[in-house]
Protein backbone atom coordinates (compact mmCIF):
# COMPACT_ATOMS: atom_id res chain seq x y z
CA UNK A 1 0.00 0.00 0.00
CA UNK A 2 1.50 3.08 -1.05
CA UNK A 3 0.03 6.16 -0.18
CA UNK A 4 0.92 9.81 -1.11
CA UNK A 5 2.77 12.60 1.23
CA UNK A 6 1.64 15.57 -0.83
CA UNK A 7 -1.70 17.28 -1.10
CA UNK A 8 -0.97 18.96 -4.54
CA UNK A 9 -1.30 15.99 -6.37
CA UNK A 10 -4.03 17.58 -8.23
CA UNK A 11 -2.96 20.79 -8.79
CA UNK A 12 0.07 19.21 -10.48
CA UNK A 13 -2.54 17.11 -12.54
CA UNK A 14 -4.55 19.76 -13.55
CA UNK A 15 -1.57 21.67 -14.71
CA UNK A 16 -0.42 18.54 -16.72
CA UNK A 17 -4.18 18.68 -18.47
CA UNK A 18 -3.77 22.06 -19.77
CA UNK A 19 -0.30 21.43 -21.48
CA UNK A 20 -0.73 21.21 -25.52
CA UNK A 21 -0.12 17.73 -26.10
CA UNK A 22 3.05 19.01 -28.67
CA UNK A 23 5.40 20.37 -26.87
CA UNK A 24 8.92 21.99 -27.76
CA UNK A 25 11.92 21.23 -25.46
CA UNK A 26 12.01 24.61 -23.86
CA UNK A 27 8.12 24.32 -22.70
CA UNK A 28 9.01 20.20 -21.93
CA UNK A 29 11.90 21.72 -19.59
CA UNK A 30 9.63 24.23 -18.38
CA UNK A 31 6.96 21.22 -17.41
CA UNK A 32 8.99 19.23 -15.55
CA UNK A 33 10.29 22.31 -13.70
CA UNK A 34 6.81 23.08 -12.79
CA UNK A 35 5.67 19.96 -11.39
CA UNK A 36 8.78 19.43 -9.63
CA UNK A 37 8.41 22.64 -7.64
CA UNK A 38 4.43 21.78 -6.63
CA UNK A 39 5.72 18.15 -5.55
CA UNK A 40 8.56 18.97 -3.82
CA UNK A 41 8.83 22.14 -1.73
CA UNK A 42 12.20 23.66 0.19
CA UNK A 43 12.68 21.26 3.57
CA UNK A 44 10.21 18.85 2.49
CA UNK A 45 12.94 15.97 2.78
CA UNK A 46 14.84 15.57 6.33
CA UNK A 47 18.54 13.98 7.51
CA UNK A 48 19.59 13.46 10.30
CA UNK A 49 23.01 11.76 10.79
CA UNK A 50 26.95 12.31 11.16
CA UNK A 51 28.36 15.12 9.49
CA UNK A 52 31.95 14.66 8.36
CA UNK A 53 34.24 16.82 6.57
CA UNK A 54 35.54 14.80 3.78
CA UNK A 55 39.23 15.59 2.65
CA UNK A 56 40.76 13.95 -0.44
CA UNK A 57 44.19 14.10 -1.38
CA UNK A 58 46.28 11.88 -3.88
CA UNK A 59 49.12 10.68 -1.58
CA UNK A 60 52.44 8.78 -2.34
CA UNK A 61 53.07 5.37 -0.64
CA UNK A 62 55.32 7.09 2.11
CA UNK A 63 52.46 9.02 3.83
CA UNK A 64 50.44 5.88 4.18
CA UNK A 65 53.55 4.09 5.36
CA UNK A 66 54.18 6.40 8.21
CA UNK A 67 50.60 6.45 9.66
CA UNK A 68 50.38 2.26 8.72
CA UNK A 69 47.56 2.73 6.13
CA UNK A 70 46.61 0.34 3.60
CA UNK A 71 45.01 0.73 0.19
CA UNK A 72 41.64 0.38 -0.28
CA UNK A 73 40.95 -0.16 3.07
CA UNK A 74 38.36 2.05 5.47
CA UNK A 75 39.51 2.39 9.32
CA UNK A 76 38.59 4.38 12.41
CA UNK A 77 41.04 6.79 13.52
CA UNK A 78 43.35 6.04 16.45
CA UNK A 79 46.28 8.55 18.47
CA UNK A 80 48.56 7.97 15.50
CA UNK A 81 46.32 9.00 12.85
CA UNK A 82 45.61 12.44 14.45
CA UNK A 83 48.12 14.59 12.85
CA UNK A 84 47.03 12.88 8.99
CA UNK A 85 44.16 15.34 9.06
CA UNK A 86 46.85 18.42 9.26
CA UNK A 87 49.46 17.16 7.33
CA UNK A 88 46.99 15.97 4.24
CA UNK A 89 46.18 19.89 4.54
CA UNK A 90 49.56 20.76 4.56
CA UNK A 91 51.38 19.06 2.20
CA UNK A 92 48.93 18.06 -0.34
CA UNK A 93 46.60 19.60 -2.71
CA UNK A 94 43.29 18.62 -1.24
CA UNK A 95 39.62 19.13 -2.27
CA UNK A 96 36.68 19.09 0.66
CA UNK A 97 33.18 17.80 0.30
CA UNK A 98 30.22 17.41 2.79
CA UNK A 99 30.20 14.32 3.75
CA UNK A 100 28.88 11.28 6.13
CA UNK A 101 26.16 8.46 5.28
CA UNK A 102 23.16 10.47 5.75
CA UNK A 103 24.41 14.07 3.89
CA UNK A 104 25.48 12.27 1.34
CA UNK A 105 22.31 10.92 0.61
CA UNK A 106 20.74 13.86 1.00
CA UNK A 107 22.91 15.74 -0.95
CA UNK A 108 22.64 13.26 -4.29
CA UNK A 109 18.65 14.03 -3.47
CA UNK A 110 19.06 17.27 -3.92
CA UNK A 111 21.46 16.76 -7.00
CA UNK A 112 18.74 14.66 -8.35
CA UNK A 113 15.90 17.24 -7.69
CA UNK A 114 17.99 20.46 -9.03
CA UNK A 115 15.18 22.63 -8.59
CA UNK A 116 13.86 24.09 -6.24
CA UNK A 117 17.86 24.60 -3.85
CA UNK A 118 17.22 23.03 0.31
CA UNK A 119 14.91 20.74 -0.30
CA UNK A 120 16.61 18.73 1.99
CA UNK A 121 17.03 19.91 5.44
CA UNK A 122 20.25 18.19 7.58
CA UNK A 123 20.53 18.10 11.18
CA UNK A 124 24.17 17.04 13.03
CA UNK A 125 26.96 17.93 14.79
CA UNK A 126 30.11 19.54 14.18
CA UNK A 127 32.50 21.53 16.11
CA UNK A 128 33.34 25.21 16.44
CA UNK A 129 36.15 25.06 14.54
CA UNK A 130 37.87 25.75 10.82
CA UNK A 131 36.69 22.80 9.74
CA UNK A 132 33.11 23.01 10.71
CA UNK A 133 33.26 26.47 8.83
CA UNK A 134 34.44 24.55 5.80
CA UNK A 135 31.90 21.83 6.08
CA UNK A 136 29.36 24.68 6.41
CA UNK A 137 30.05 26.48 3.17
CA UNK A 138 30.28 22.90 1.35
CA UNK A 139 26.82 21.92 2.60
CA UNK A 140 25.68 25.37 1.56
CA UNK A 141 27.07 24.51 -2.01
CA UNK A 142 25.30 21.63 -2.41
CA UNK A 143 22.59 23.62 -1.76
CA UNK A 144 21.36 21.42 1.41
CA UNK A 145 20.02 23.41 4.28
CA UNK A 146 22.03 22.48 6.73
CA UNK A 147 21.26 23.17 10.22
CA UNK A 148 24.34 21.92 12.92
CA UNK A 149 24.27 21.88 16.28
CA UNK A 150 27.78 23.57 16.76
CA UNK A 151 29.46 22.44 19.72
CA UNK A 152 33.21 23.34 21.55
CA UNK A 153 34.06 19.77 22.99
CA UNK A 154 34.79 17.69 20.08
CA UNK A 155 36.39 19.09 16.86
CA UNK A 156 34.07 18.06 13.63
CA UNK A 157 34.26 15.01 12.34
CA UNK A 158 36.63 14.39 9.28
CA UNK A 159 37.18 11.73 7.14
CA UNK A 160 40.93 11.90 5.44
CA UNK A 161 40.84 10.14 2.09
CA UNK A 162 44.03 9.32 0.83
CA UNK A 163 43.98 8.52 -2.90
CA UNK A 164 47.05 6.89 -4.32
CA UNK A 165 47.94 6.93 -8.16
CA UNK A 166 46.02 3.84 -9.08
CA UNK A 167 42.75 5.24 -7.93
CA UNK A 168 42.73 3.10 -4.75
CA UNK A 169 41.71 4.67 -1.55
CA UNK A 170 42.34 4.30 1.98
CA UNK A 171 39.58 5.98 4.88
CA UNK A 172 40.47 7.12 7.67
CA UNK A 173 37.00 8.51 9.71
CA UNK A 174 37.08 10.23 12.97
CA UNK A 175 34.27 10.83 14.24
CA UNK A 176 34.91 13.30 16.90
CA UNK A 177 31.92 16.21 16.86
CA UNK A 178 29.59 13.68 14.99
CA UNK A 179 29.24 11.36 17.92
CA UNK A 180 28.02 14.22 20.58
CA UNK A 181 24.49 14.96 18.49
CA UNK A 182 22.02 16.27 21.61
CA UNK A 183 18.45 16.00 21.19
CA UNK A 184 18.10 18.45 24.38
CA UNK A 185 20.45 20.47 23.25
CA UNK A 186 19.10 21.01 19.62
CA UNK A 187 16.31 18.81 18.13
CA UNK A 188 13.95 20.05 20.86
CA UNK A 189 14.43 23.62 20.58
CA UNK A 190 11.54 25.38 18.63
CA UNK A 191 13.51 26.90 15.85
CA UNK A 192 15.29 23.25 15.22
CA UNK A 193 12.16 21.27 14.86
CA UNK A 194 9.98 23.53 13.02
CA UNK A 195 12.34 22.00 10.31
CA UNK A 196 11.20 18.31 10.85
CA UNK A 197 7.57 19.14 11.00
CA UNK A 198 8.06 21.52 7.68
CA UNK A 199 9.15 17.88 6.09
CA UNK A 200 7.40 14.91 4.73
CA UNK A 201 9.78 12.53 4.20
CA UNK A 202 12.36 11.34 6.90
CA UNK A 203 16.06 9.37 6.15
CA UNK A 204 18.51 8.57 8.93
CA UNK A 205 21.46 6.15 8.44
CA UNK A 206 21.68 3.07 10.81
CA UNK A 207 25.19 4.40 12.41
CA UNK A 208 23.06 7.64 13.79
CA UNK A 209 21.74 4.48 15.94
CA UNK A 210 25.17 4.76 18.11
CA UNK A 211 24.76 8.63 18.45
CA UNK A 212 21.65 9.53 19.75
CA UNK A 213 18.67 7.06 19.47
CA UNK A 214 16.00 9.45 21.18
CA UNK A 215 16.64 11.80 18.53
CA UNK A 216 15.43 9.03 16.24
CA UNK A 217 12.91 7.71 18.14
CA UNK A 218 11.23 11.55 18.40
CA UNK A 219 11.62 12.09 14.62
CA UNK A 220 10.05 8.52 13.76
CA UNK A 221 6.92 9.30 16.03
CA UNK A 222 6.55 12.09 14.50
CA UNK A 223 6.18 10.64 11.30
CA UNK A 224 3.69 7.70 12.14
CA UNK A 225 1.63 10.54 13.90
CA UNK A 226 1.50 12.26 11.40
CA UNK A 227 1.01 9.26 8.75
CA UNK A 228 4.53 10.77 6.94
CA UNK A 229 7.33 8.33 5.41
CA UNK A 230 10.33 7.43 8.15
CA UNK A 231 12.85 5.91 6.40
CA UNK A 232 16.09 4.11 7.84
CA UNK A 233 18.93 2.41 6.19
CA UNK A 234 20.78 -0.94 8.10
CA UNK A 235 23.96 0.63 7.37
CA UNK A 236 26.48 -1.86 8.58
CA UNK A 237 26.51 -5.48 9.96
CA UNK A 238 27.34 -4.25 13.13
CA UNK A 239 24.47 -2.02 13.79
CA UNK A 240 22.49 -4.93 13.45
CA UNK A 241 24.58 -6.53 16.16
CA UNK A 242 26.11 -4.92 18.32
CA UNK A 243 22.60 -2.29 18.27
CA UNK A 244 19.67 -4.38 17.83
CA UNK A 245 18.57 -3.89 20.26
CA UNK A 246 18.27 -0.05 19.28
CA UNK A 247 17.94 -0.80 16.18
CA UNK A 248 14.28 -2.78 17.26
CA UNK A 249 12.99 0.13 19.17
CA UNK A 250 12.83 2.03 15.79
CA UNK A 251 12.09 -0.57 13.02
CA UNK A 252 7.85 -0.24 13.99
CA UNK A 253 8.49 3.53 13.07
CA UNK A 254 10.21 2.35 9.33
CA UNK A 255 8.16 2.98 6.42
CA UNK A 256 11.13 2.23 3.45
CA UNK A 257 14.31 -0.13 4.96
CA UNK A 258 17.11 -0.36 3.17
CA UNK A 259 19.95 -2.29 3.44
CA UNK A 260 22.31 -3.98 1.14
CA UNK A 261 23.09 -8.17 1.08
CA UNK A 262 25.38 -8.05 3.56
CA UNK A 263 23.54 -6.32 6.23
CA UNK A 264 20.19 -8.00 5.26
CA UNK A 265 22.47 -11.44 5.94
CA UNK A 266 23.38 -9.83 9.72
CA UNK A 267 19.89 -8.45 10.41
CA UNK A 268 18.31 -12.06 9.18
CA UNK A 269 20.73 -13.97 11.28
CA UNK A 270 20.09 -11.75 14.78
CA UNK A 271 15.88 -12.35 13.35
CA UNK A 272 16.06 -15.73 13.67
CA UNK A 273 14.59 -15.54 10.08
CA UNK A 274 16.30 -19.17 9.18
CA UNK A 275 16.60 -18.12 5.41
CA UNK A 276 19.45 -16.77 3.56
CA UNK A 277 17.47 -15.84 0.63
CA UNK A 278 17.17 -12.20 -0.53
CA UNK A 279 13.86 -11.81 -1.09
CA UNK A 280 12.48 -14.43 1.47
CA UNK A 281 14.43 -11.79 4.06
CA UNK A 282 13.06 -8.80 2.35
CA UNK A 283 9.16 -10.30 2.91
CA UNK A 284 10.04 -11.33 6.64
CA UNK A 285 11.61 -7.98 7.13
CA UNK A 286 8.60 -6.09 5.87
CA UNK A 287 6.34 -8.32 8.23
CA UNK A 288 7.66 -7.32 11.31
CA UNK A 289 5.65 -5.56 13.88
CA UNK A 290 4.57 -1.48 12.67
CA UNK A 291 2.78 1.39 14.03
CA UNK A 292 1.87 2.98 11.23
CA UNK A 293 -1.07 0.53 9.77
CA UNK A 294 -1.51 3.03 7.13
CA UNK A 295 1.53 2.04 4.96
CA UNK A 296 3.08 -0.87 4.40
CA UNK A 297 6.72 -1.15 4.76
CA UNK A 298 8.48 -1.00 1.80
CA UNK A 299 12.17 -2.85 1.95
CA UNK A 300 14.82 -2.25 -0.53
CA UNK A 301 17.51 -4.67 -0.43
CA UNK A 302 20.57 -4.11 -3.00
CA UNK A 303 23.58 -6.35 -3.86
CA UNK A 304 26.35 -4.92 -6.01
CA UNK A 305 26.05 -5.55 -9.47
CA UNK A 306 23.23 -8.52 -9.35
CA UNK A 307 19.87 -7.10 -9.06
CA UNK A 308 17.78 -4.98 -6.12
CA UNK A 309 15.54 -6.58 -4.34
CA UNK A 310 12.21 -4.71 -3.59
CA UNK A 311 9.01 -6.37 -0.98
CA UNK A 312 6.29 -3.77 -2.27
CA UNK A 313 2.87 -4.49 -0.41
CA UNK A 314 2.21 -8.33 -1.32
CA UNK A 315 4.72 -8.85 -3.58
CA UNK A 316 8.53 -9.17 -4.26
CA UNK A 317 9.99 -7.30 -7.05
CA UNK A 318 13.60 -7.67 -8.73
CA UNK A 319 15.40 -4.47 -10.28
CA UNK A 320 18.48 -5.38 -12.87
CA UNK A 321 20.87 -2.83 -12.16
CA UNK A 322 22.34 -0.33 -15.09
CA UNK A 323 24.92 -2.01 -17.03
CA UNK A 324 28.75 -0.48 -16.77
CA UNK A 325 31.86 -1.51 -18.27
CA UNK A 326 34.40 -2.49 -14.84
CA UNK A 327 37.07 0.39 -16.72
CA UNK A 328 34.73 2.89 -15.85
CA UNK A 329 34.05 1.70 -12.36
CA UNK A 330 36.54 4.36 -10.19
CA UNK A 331 35.01 3.75 -6.44
CA UNK A 332 32.16 2.04 -4.91
CA UNK A 333 32.44 3.73 -1.66
CA UNK A 334 29.86 6.42 -2.45
CA UNK A 335 27.42 4.09 -3.75
CA UNK A 336 25.24 3.17 -1.41
CA UNK A 337 24.82 6.55 -0.41
CA UNK A 338 24.03 7.47 -3.80
CA UNK A 339 21.42 5.03 -4.40
CA UNK A 340 19.03 6.04 -1.44
CA UNK A 341 19.68 9.86 -2.18
CA UNK A 342 18.62 8.96 -5.83
CA UNK A 343 15.62 6.92 -4.15
CA UNK A 344 14.15 9.68 -1.80
CA UNK A 345 14.55 12.48 -4.22
CA UNK A 346 12.16 10.54 -6.25
CA UNK A 347 9.65 9.62 -3.16
CA UNK A 348 9.68 13.26 -2.02
CA UNK A 349 7.81 13.85 -5.41
CA UNK A 350 5.97 11.04 -4.98
CA UNK A 351 6.51 9.15 -7.50
CA UNK A 352 5.99 4.85 -7.41
CA UNK A 353 8.32 3.14 -5.80
CA UNK A 354 9.91 1.66 -9.68
CA UNK A 355 10.61 5.34 -10.29
CA UNK A 356 12.49 5.46 -7.10
CA UNK A 357 14.70 2.43 -7.64
CA UNK A 358 15.38 3.68 -11.22
CA UNK A 359 16.80 6.77 -10.21
CA UNK A 360 18.30 5.21 -7.41
CA UNK A 361 20.12 2.96 -9.90
CA UNK A 362 21.66 5.70 -12.01
CA UNK A 363 22.39 8.21 -9.02
CA UNK A 364 24.65 5.16 -8.04
CA UNK A 365 25.53 4.44 -11.75
CA UNK A 366 26.87 7.95 -11.93
CA UNK A 367 28.41 8.08 -8.33
CA UNK A 368 31.13 5.06 -8.99
CA UNK A 369 32.58 6.61 -12.12
CA UNK A 370 33.40 9.42 -9.65
CA UNK A 371 36.21 10.06 -6.69
CA UNK A 372 34.29 10.05 -3.77
CA UNK A 373 30.97 11.18 -3.16
CA UNK A 374 30.89 13.60 -6.40
CA UNK A 375 28.61 14.32 -9.06
CA UNK A 376 28.72 15.65 -12.04
CA UNK A 377 26.90 19.59 -12.27
CA UNK A 378 23.58 18.21 -13.71
CA UNK A 379 21.76 14.52 -13.70
CA UNK A 380 20.79 13.46 -17.08
CA UNK A 381 17.35 11.21 -15.52
CA UNK A 382 14.10 11.26 -16.74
Amino acid sequence: MYSTVCPRKEQAAQTQIHQPILMNQPTKTVLVLTLCLLFCSPNSLFGMGNPLLDICATVDKDLLDKYALKPNDQILAEDKHKALFEELVKKFKVEYHAGGATQNSIKIAQWMIQEPHKVGTYFGCIGKDKFGEILKKKAEEAHIDAHYYEQDEEPTGTCAACITGDNRWSLVANLAAANCYKKDKHLDLEENWKWVEKANVYYIAGFFLTVSLESILKVAKHASDNNKLFCLNLSAAFICQVFKDNLMQVLPYVDVLFGNETEAAAFAKEQDFETKDLKEIAKKAQSLPKVNKKRKRIVVLTQGKEETVMALSDKIETFPVLPIDPKDIVDTNGAGDAFVGGFLSQLVQEKPPNQCVKAAHYAANVIIRQSGCTFPENPDFN
